[in-house]
């Protein structure tokens, strides 16, 4: 295992877009094919993408689905999907249709014991995505903030066998301003598994200060708003942190 650069694809009316801190209202477009961004990351590179239904995040269901399995089925990298996986019949249309891991997020919070019985059945393929506001778990495309510490709910599911995390802190995230490393390194710390950041990164620089603590936990980390400014390709970013 390295340290993995998972570059991001936030999918919304069938178009690749970012969120300003998760705000509906705050949307920049980057490309009319979340497929054709996915193949020039992989091209570029990188093993791993992360993919975002944020459709599917607000209204509770799978929407962009078909991007994410075109993307599964077509392409080398690895994909890991979130955004509207709300039961079991959802992660299985995902693993089944060659998705290497499935992010359950706002069910996390508000079906804690689902969300621990699919950890248990599906193992390794579970991602849980936790996304904190000040601390604490915001859910539904960050629309709710619940009264959930991050950590407490990490250390409860790390405990039911789940092996990895995506944090986000939305406020950092697609601000360009640095990731929340201490927020990130305290998760993997009290959870003792696999931790990869999300939000803030906006130079190589960033990659680095994280991956310095993959010992400790901090296995990789979601890019987005970087590479589609032009802060930095794909392609640099693997180099930065081999």
């Amino acid at each position: 295992m390295s340290f993995t650069i998972y570059p991001a694809i936030d999918m919304r009316g069938g178009k690749c877009v970012r969120l300003l801190q998760g705000d509906y209202n705050q949307e920049t477009v980057y490309g009319d094919s979340p497929f054709d961004m996915a193949k020039k990351f992989a091209d570029e590179g990188a093993s791993w993408i992360h993919m975002v239904d944020l459709d599917g995040a607000k209204d509770g269901k799978r929407v962009n689905d078909a991007s994410v399995i075109k993307a599964a089925k077509e392409l080398k990298a690895q994909i890991q999907i979130g955004g509207g996986i709300r039961t079991e019949t959802d992660i299985v249309h995902y693993l089944e249709n060659g998705i290497s891991r499935v992010i359950i997020g706002s069910i996390a919070v508000s079906k804690p014991d689902f969300a621990i019985e699919m950890i248990r059945k599906y193992g390794k393929q579970i991602a849980v995505g936790l996304d904190a506001k000040d601390g604490y778990v915001a859910t539904h495309g960050w629309l709710n903030t619940s009264e959930v510490k991050a950590v407490e709910l990490g250390k409860r599911f790390a405990d039911a066998g789940a092996e990895t995390f995506i944090f986000t802190d939305i406020a950092t995230d697609g601000m360009l301003s640095g990731p929340n490393i201490e927020a990130v390194r305290l998760l993997a710390k009290e959870t003792g598994k696999s931790v990869i950041a999300s939000g803030g990164v906006s130079e190589l620089a960033d990659l680095t200060s994280l991956k310095e603590f993959y010992k400790d936990g901090v296995t990789g980390t979601i890019v987005g708003k970087a590479i589609y400014e032009g802060r930095f390709t794909v392609k640099e970013a693997l180099g930065e942190v081999k």
